[in-house]
């Protein structure tokens, strides 16, 4: 008979007929701290809720697992629809926090820039193109991602976070344009913000991300 292990909030293993899963815990982006145009206080507060990302889905798998012998239940399907909204709001923060941090410009021999150049005319359209995605009235993200089908590049407005992405769409650079990410530095000038943002792309990590 399967073994199951529910672990809500302070466990560490998950055990689900008989394999021992690891639950998700928050990655350090401490390193970040000192970022021009970032202040410490903003980047504190943004890191606490991504945690509350991380704690979320771990909560949400015990519980769907919990329902496993009553999948009809209107609470099992209630947290699979919540499922999606919190691992997605977990994944693209840690690509956020993860493509900062840079104090270099990309550079022009990489494959990423010459893929830019032929998919958008030239990288300093794309990056218009990139900037007027974020600057899009509401909240979300703005995401360059690449689709491996076609092999081609696509600026794209995330809604919330489980909505309008790509199916089988890479991120390669994720920019986070929710209120939390820049009011408390920047009040409602969100351009100033993307900005700040662009001056610490690290594009090393960027350009690894991309993988034709």
């Amino acid at each position: 008979m399967k073994k199951i292990l529910l672990t809500l909030l302070g466990g560490i293993l998950l055990t689900v007929g008989g394999f021992a899963q690891q639950e998700y815990k928050p990655k350090d982006f401490s390193h970040l701290k000192g970022m021009p145009g970032f202040s410490d206080n903003l980047l504190n507060l943004h890191f606490k809720l991504y945690q509350g990302y991380v704690t979320n889905t771990n909560v949400l798998i015990n519980l769907i697992k919990s329902y496993a012998d009553n999948t009809q239940a209107y609470q099992y399907q209630a947290l699979k629809r919540r499922f999606g909204w919190e691992f997605d709001g977990m994944r693209l923060h840690e690509l956020y926090f993860g493509n900062l941090g840079g104090k270099k410009d990309i550079d022009r021999d990489s494959a990423l820039y010459k893929a830019i150049e032929r998919d958008f005319g030239s990288y300093e359209k794309w990056k218009k193109d990139f900037i007027a995605t974020g600057l899009m009235r509401g909240i979300g993200w703005s995401i360059l991602y690449y689709d491996h089908e076609a092999g081609r590049l696509f600026n794209t407005w995330i809604n919330e976070h489980d909505l309008g992405h790509l199916a089988t769409g890479e991120p390669i650079l994720v920019m986070d344009v929710w209120e939390h990410a820049y009011i408390t530095e920047y009040a409602l000038d969100r351009a100033k913000y993307i900005d700040a943002f662009f001056n610490n792309i690290d594009w090393e990590i960027v350009a690894k991300r991309y993988n034709p």
